[in-house]
């Protein structure tokens, strides 16, 4: 087990004070994840104790079951970093093994909440479930917190404009190519990052050169094929860029593997090799087989003009926020 500090990483196990604590592997850290959080930290202000948020270094059924490709929606750095930057006083970053997924719920509050991380108040979210086979439920863990000196208390679910905000329910989003509902969702704009590698070129042969990605992590969500108006971040290259970003198989050029290209508007360069981050802002269209090259290149044009006018509006809801 790993405790780190907000804002800094420590391998130290001072973080043994009484704390109210929630769990969970929060995964995107999104905006019902943060309202979870906050209750945390409010309630903790108002018991004179310490937050902490209770997490798991990987997906529990990737041990729980070996053929499980979660598609997440951030890396564990990324899930780090965006946990950090609530505001909660510890984050317990839990080793999840085999030994782990034994525990029952009643002997991992026992062993790991309170007799490990000094859990005096656990706040659950409104559907969470935890021990072997998540087979308890809220009742339980309460009858369990009550012997153990544990109180258990359980946070409402948060909704947004209608939609009760999840991971999963951002993975649908995302799947389905709706990076707006995401984002308002999340809080932030989705992003993958990776690195830059050499790829057809064919694109550079119509006026549109793209970076070709490698995603740096392979269990992170791609959202549905198509084309995107995103912003770019490269690594050397100072704030973001604007760009379109094209997600599939290159069907005009009789592709059959998924590629990941993004062309970066009024930027060229050698970038091979170098680190990328593309932000999804929202889905032009979907993609399709064109007749010709000459073809594709009238509608990347069409699509450049369309990214240009949908980033700018993002830009100004941003700055009238």
């Amino acid at each position: 087990m790993k405790i780190f500090t907000s804002p800094d990483i420590t391998d130290n196990t001072a973080a043994t004070a009484p704390c109210v604590a929630t769990i969970g592997f929060f995964d995107g850290v999104h905006r019902g994840h943060k309202f979870l959080i906050g209750n945390v930290i409010d309630a903790a202000a108002r018991s004179g104790l310490r937050s902490m948020v209770i997490t798991f270094d990987s997906h529990p059924r990737l041990v729980l079951h070996k053929d499980y490709r979660p598609r997440l929606l951030t890396t564990a750095g990324e899930k780090a970093a965006r946990l950090r930057a609530t505001g909660v006083d510890y984050v317990a970053m839990l080793h999840f093994d085999e030994a782990m997924a034994r525990l029952s719920a009643y002997d991992f509050m026992k062993d790991v909440l309170r007799d490990r991380l000094n859990v005096r108040t656990l706040v659950t979210g409104y559907d969470n479930r935890f021990g072997h086979n998540r087979s308890e439920g809220f009742d339980d863990y309460v009858a369990y917190g009550r012997e153990l000196g544990i109180e258990v208390v359980r946070a409402e679910a948060f909704t947004l404009n209608g939609v009760q905000v999840s991971s999963s329910v951002i993975r649908s989003f995302l799947a389905g190519g709706e990076a707006e509902m995401a984002a308002m969702c999340l809080g932030y704009g989705y992003a993958l990052g990776g690195t830059v590698v050499s790829g057809r070129h064919e694109g550079r042969k119509m006026g549109f050169p793209t970076a070709n990605i490698e995603p740096d992590d392979r269990l992170k969500l791609v959202p549905e094929a198509g084309v995107y108006a995103v912003r770019v971040r490269l690594e050397g290259a100072g704030g973001p860029m604007d760009g379109m970003m094209n997600i599939g198989t290159r069907p005009t050029f009789d592709g059959d593997a998924t590629t990941l290209e993004v062309n970066i508007f009024g930027f060229s360069g050698d970038i091979y090799g170098r680190k990328i981050c593309v932000e999804f802002v929202s889905r032009l269209r979907k993609e399709r087989k064109f007749a010709s090259a000459a073809r594709l290149a009238e509608q990347l044009q069409l699509d450049r003009d369309e990214a240009v006018r949908r980033l700018a509006g993002a830009k100004g809801r941003q700055q009238g926020a």
